[in-house]
């Protein structure tokens, strides 16, 4: 069978509604280890690697069909086994025997609710099942919401709330292929933007000293993300650390020329001028592409 044909795009994107109520009941969960489990406590069950792939492809395309090629394609690459459709069709019944014992329903009712087999694929019906990625999505995009709207301190909440969400790195036992591989990068991006959304909510907000700390270790781990920068710089000013945001801004400096042979991008110098001149406590965000 020729697999190589079938790319991320064939998928279609399209997710439920970020506003959507997330439901109660089952939660399957990819923001960290896979997590497959009931209610809010620690129930998960174990699941095989293989399986863990298959499950990961479902819910990450809810309530969409998910070619068999694909799914052949994320567990193998470009050369499926001989026996490939018949292992994926055995990956998918220990899916559904799984989803059984979580959810207490029968592997029949599971097969005809929850993972069904549609025209080409299989599907996971959302209804009834709380996906993590897909909260976190909702919360961040109220969060932003909030803070765009004036309300600091209602979207900070909201942001925390998103970010609590995540138990470390997203997919972080699952094996994964070209479509996971994406979305595990796309997700990792989402994060980011929101912690950058929930530092800037801070600073606004006067909690300026409460974001230091973590920027500190933020502007460590991402050496190169010009806007972690431009925060942690304007945090430091606003707290009275002009010579500390100074060296910030040397230190990035250095490591963009020495390392890639970049200057900093033209807001960021800015930023560093407005700090140099100033005597005031006033440093407006700035936009970092």
């Amino acid at each position: 069978m020729r697999v190589a044909m079938y790319q991320v795009d064939r998928i279609p994107e399209e997710t439920p509604p970020a506003e959507a109520p997330v439901p109660a009941g089952m939660r399957c969960e990819l923001l960290g280890p896979l997590r497959i489990g009931t209610g809010d406590g620690d129930d998960t069950v174990g699941v095989a690697p293989k399986i863990r792939t298959v499950l990961a492809m479902l819910c990450v395309h809810p309530d969409q069909v998910v070619p068999v090629p694909a799914l052949m394609r994320e567990l193998w690459s470009e050369r499926p086994p001989a026996s490939g459709l018949r292992t994926l069709q055995t990956y998918v019944l220990n899916a559904r025997k799984l989803l059984s014992q979580v959810t207490g329903d029968s592997p029949v009712d599971v097969a005809r609710d929850v993972l069904v087999t549609r025209a080409g694929g299989y599907c996971l019906r959302s209804a009834g099942i709380r996906l993590d990625w897909l909260e976190f999505r909702r919360l961040t995009e109220r969060g932003t919401a909030a803070v765009r709207a004036g309300d600091s301190l209602g979207g900070i909440r909201l942001l925390e709330e998103a970010l609590g969400l995540w138990r470390g790195d997203v997919l972080a036992d699952v094996p994964t292929g070209p479509v996971l591989e994406s979305r595990r990068l796309l997700l990792e991006e989402s994060r980011l933007d929101a912690v950058e959304a929930l530092v800037e909510a801070k600073i606004a907000a006067g909690l300026h000293k409460e974001v230091i700390a973590d920027l500190a270790s933020l502007t460590s781990e991402h050496a190169f993300h010009e806007g972690l920068h431009a925060q942690y710089m304007r945090a430091l000013a606003l707290n009275g650390r002009r010579a500390r945001a100074l060296e910030v801004f040397g230190g990035l400096r250095a490591r963009l020329v020495e390392e890639i042979g970049i200057e900093p991008g033209y807001p960021l110098q800015r930023l560093q001028l407005t700090i140099l001149n100033s005597h005031t406590a006033e440093y407006a965000p700035i936009s970092v592409e």
